[in-house]
Protein backbone atom coordinates (compact mmCIF):
# COMPACT_ATOMS: atom_id res chain seq x y z
CA UNK A 1 0.00 0.00 0.00
CA UNK A 2 1.27 3.42 -0.96
CA UNK A 3 1.94 5.81 1.94
CA UNK A 4 3.70 8.95 0.67
CA UNK A 5 6.40 10.12 3.11
CA UNK A 6 5.89 13.87 2.48
CA UNK A 7 2.36 13.82 3.90
CA UNK A 8 1.05 13.78 7.47
CA UNK A 9 -1.76 11.47 8.59
CA UNK A 10 -4.60 11.28 11.10
CA UNK A 11 -5.92 8.33 13.09
CA UNK A 12 -9.16 8.71 11.11
CA UNK A 13 -7.28 8.13 7.83
CA UNK A 14 -7.06 11.61 6.35
CA UNK A 15 -3.83 12.88 4.81
CA UNK A 16 -2.61 16.46 4.59
CA UNK A 17 0.15 17.97 2.50
CA UNK A 18 1.59 20.45 5.01
CA UNK A 19 1.77 24.03 3.71
CA UNK A 20 1.20 27.19 5.72
CA UNK A 21 -0.83 28.84 2.92
CA UNK A 22 -2.80 26.00 1.33
CA UNK A 23 -2.69 22.49 2.81
CA UNK A 24 -4.31 19.87 0.57
CA UNK A 25 -6.42 17.18 2.31
CA UNK A 26 -7.72 13.80 1.19
CA UNK A 27 -8.32 10.25 2.38
CA UNK A 28 -5.63 7.62 2.50
CA UNK A 29 -5.30 4.54 0.32
CA UNK A 30 -6.23 2.47 3.38
CA UNK A 31 -9.49 4.42 3.81
CA UNK A 32 -10.51 4.23 0.17
CA UNK A 33 -9.75 0.50 0.08
CA UNK A 34 -11.99 0.00 3.13
CA UNK A 35 -14.77 2.05 1.53
CA UNK A 36 -14.42 0.32 -1.85
CA UNK A 37 -16.42 2.05 -4.60
CA UNK A 38 -16.89 5.73 -3.72
CA UNK A 39 -20.23 6.97 -5.10
CA UNK A 40 -20.72 10.39 -3.45
CA UNK A 41 -18.56 13.13 -1.95
CA UNK A 42 -19.90 16.10 0.04
CA UNK A 43 -17.34 18.87 0.49
CA UNK A 44 -17.31 21.83 2.89
CA UNK A 45 -18.21 25.32 1.63
CA UNK A 46 -15.41 27.72 0.73
CA UNK A 47 -14.60 30.12 3.54
CA UNK A 48 -15.79 27.75 6.27
CA UNK A 49 -13.77 28.01 9.48
CA UNK A 50 -12.90 24.57 10.84
CA UNK A 51 -11.27 23.24 13.98
CA UNK A 52 -8.85 20.34 14.11
CA UNK A 53 -10.80 17.10 14.49
CA UNK A 54 -14.14 18.58 13.38
CA UNK A 55 -16.15 16.66 10.76
CA UNK A 56 -16.11 18.77 7.58
CA UNK A 57 -16.94 16.48 4.65
CA UNK A 58 -18.47 13.09 3.83
CA UNK A 59 -17.37 10.33 1.48
CA UNK A 60 -19.96 7.65 0.73
CA UNK A 61 -19.55 4.29 -0.92
CA UNK A 62 -21.88 1.42 -1.66
CA UNK A 63 -20.57 -0.03 1.61
CA UNK A 64 -20.60 2.89 4.09
CA UNK A 65 -20.47 6.63 4.74
CA UNK A 66 -17.23 8.03 6.13
CA UNK A 67 -16.92 11.42 7.88
CA UNK A 68 -13.84 13.41 6.89
CA UNK A 69 -12.29 15.35 9.76
CA UNK A 70 -10.20 18.51 9.55
CA UNK A 71 -6.57 17.49 10.18
CA UNK A 72 -5.78 21.08 11.25
CA UNK A 73 -7.72 24.21 12.15
CA UNK A 74 -8.18 26.89 9.52
CA UNK A 75 -10.25 28.14 6.61
CA UNK A 76 -11.42 26.06 3.64
CA UNK A 77 -9.84 27.83 0.66
CA UNK A 78 -10.35 25.30 -2.13
CA UNK A 79 -12.50 22.29 -2.95
CA UNK A 80 -12.04 19.70 -5.67
CA UNK A 81 -15.14 19.79 -7.89
CA UNK A 82 -13.81 16.79 -9.82
CA UNK A 83 -14.54 14.46 -6.89
CA UNK A 84 -18.15 15.62 -6.61
CA UNK A 85 -18.70 15.12 -10.35
CA UNK A 86 -16.77 11.82 -10.57
CA UNK A 87 -16.43 10.37 -7.04
CA UNK A 88 -14.57 7.29 -8.32
CA UNK A 89 -11.47 9.47 -8.80
CA UNK A 90 -11.00 9.12 -5.01
CA UNK A 91 -10.50 5.37 -5.53
CA UNK A 92 -8.31 5.79 -8.59
CA UNK A 93 -5.93 8.48 -7.27
CA UNK A 94 -6.54 9.29 -3.60
CA UNK A 95 -3.19 11.10 -3.17
CA UNK A 96 -3.40 13.05 -6.44
CA UNK A 97 -6.48 13.96 -8.50
CA UNK A 98 -8.70 12.58 -5.70
CA UNK A 99 -7.79 15.25 -3.12
CA UNK A 100 -10.85 16.69 -1.39
CA UNK A 101 -10.21 20.23 -0.13
CA UNK A 102 -7.51 22.67 0.93
CA UNK A 103 -7.21 24.46 4.26
CA UNK A 104 -5.32 27.64 5.04
CA UNK A 105 -4.09 26.64 8.51
CA UNK A 106 -4.76 29.08 11.35
CA UNK A 107 -2.46 27.09 13.67
CA UNK A 108 0.31 25.63 11.45
CA UNK A 109 1.95 23.95 14.47
CA UNK A 110 -1.01 21.51 14.62
CA UNK A 111 0.63 19.64 11.72
CA UNK A 112 3.25 18.50 14.25
CA UNK A 113 0.54 16.60 16.17
CA UNK A 114 -0.19 14.43 13.12
CA UNK A 115 1.45 11.13 12.22
CA UNK A 116 4.40 10.67 9.92
CA UNK A 117 4.21 8.01 7.20
CA UNK A 118 6.08 5.57 9.47
CA UNK A 119 3.70 6.13 12.38
CA UNK A 120 0.68 5.80 10.08
CA UNK A 121 2.05 2.54 8.66
CA UNK A 122 2.27 1.18 12.21
CA UNK A 123 -1.32 2.29 12.90
CA UNK A 124 -2.83 0.54 9.89
CA UNK A 125 -0.70 -2.55 10.46
CA UNK A 126 -2.04 -2.77 14.03
CA UNK A 127 -5.63 -2.44 12.71
CA UNK A 128 -5.28 -5.46 10.40
CA UNK A 129 -6.98 -8.62 11.68
CA UNK A 130 -4.51 -11.25 12.86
Amino acid sequence: MQIPPALRYTKTHEWIFPDEHEAMVGITAHAQEELRDVVYVELPPLGKQVNQGEPVAVVESVKAAFDIYAPVSGTIVKTNAAVTQSPQVVNKDCYGAGWLFAIQPSRPSEVNTLMTADAYTKLITSEQPS
